[in-house]
């Protein structure tokens, strides 16, 4: 079965966007080391998990090559196809692209059963909370910025009862970002 995992950047308080959707509290520029990591961390997937509202953003940015990205990065953001969850949309409007629409869990069931490799979650916060309120990750990924912002779209937002996890791995980089690498504990 394919690993379904989580790469999401976030505060130290806690939030993965402010009050308004704001990402200007994100550590750029990034520095060699976190750019290996997260190759090494995206190198196996072929699978990539979007909401609604992060897809209309995330896929036209990408796809005009975003100005301070390696091509290497773009060309793997463009060419790796795409499951947008929505109960809006009935067919994708983007390139290498599906919607998949009803339940949350069957629709994730069912990629993870497919064969092929693993499958990466980005968001956005909705699609974020209801995967780790259902317990559908396998892995998540926590890139914490040294930044507070008091208020915002938190990561664990609707989780649900106790969510216990275990740390796989916790890794400071020279940009000031901190990854920290959990597997939830399953009771």
């Amino acid at each position: 079965m394919r690993t379904f995992k989580l790469q999401v950047q976030m505060t130290v308080d806690g939030y993965m966007a402010g009050p308004k959707g704001e990402m200007d509290w994100l550590s750029f520029p990034w520095t060699d080391d976190i750019n290996a990591y997260i190759e090494a961390l995206t190198d196996s997937v072929d699978c990539i998990v979007l909401g609604r509202r992060l897809a209309e953003g995330f896929i036209p940015a990408w796809a005009a090559g975003p100005e301070g990205e390696d091509q290497k990065s773009i060309d793997q953001m463009n060419n790796t196809p795409k499951v947008v969850i929505s109960n809006t949309l009935t067919e994708s409007p983007w390139e290498n692209a599906v919607v998949a629409g009803g339940d949350l869990a069957e629709i994730v069931n069912g990629l993870k059963a497919r064969p092929g490799g693993d499958m990466i979650a980005y968001g956005g916060g909705t699609l974020v909370s209801s995967l780790i309120a259902q317990g559908l990750l396998d892995e998540l990924h926590l890139f914490v910025n040294p930044v507070a912002i008091g208020a915002g779209m938190p990561v664990f937002g609707d989780a649900g009862d106790y969510r216990r996890l275990r740390l796989v791995a916790a890794r400071p980089f020279d940009c000031g970002i901190t990854a920290l690498h959990y597997e939830p504990k399953r009771v």
